[in-house]
C-alpha cells in the first residue's frame, strides 16, 4: 500500500480503527522498506518491497495507535 493509497483511504474513511469500530483520523512515520538477500555464489536474490506507518485512531475516547506493516488489514470497502 502506497502513501497515497493510505492518505485516500483515511480521506474517504476506509481505514477503520479495530478497537472503537471508527475511521482512523491520522498516520504517521511512513516509511518504505526494502529487504534484500543476495548470495554469490548460487546466485539467489531474494527483494522484498514493503513498507510501515503508524496508525492512529484520534477519536473521541479511543488512544489507538499502532505500528504495522500491513495498513490494508484496516481498510474496509
Amino acid at each position: 500500500m502506497s502513501l497515497k493509497a493510505i492518505e485516500n483511504a483515511i480521506d474517504n474513511q476506509k481505514l477503520i480503527c479495530p478497537k472503537c469500530k471508527a475511521p482512523v483520523k491520522n498516520y504517521e512515520k511512513y516509511a518504505e522498506t526494502i529487504d534484500a538477500v543476495r548470495d554469490g555464489f548460487n546466485v539467489q536474490e531474494i527483494d522484498s518491497h514493503g513498507e510501515r506507518v503508524t496508525l492512529i485512531c484520534n477519536n473521541s475516547g479511543c488512544d489507538w495507535k499502532e505500528r504495522t506493516e500491513y495498513p490494508m488489514q484496516y481498510v474496509i470497502d
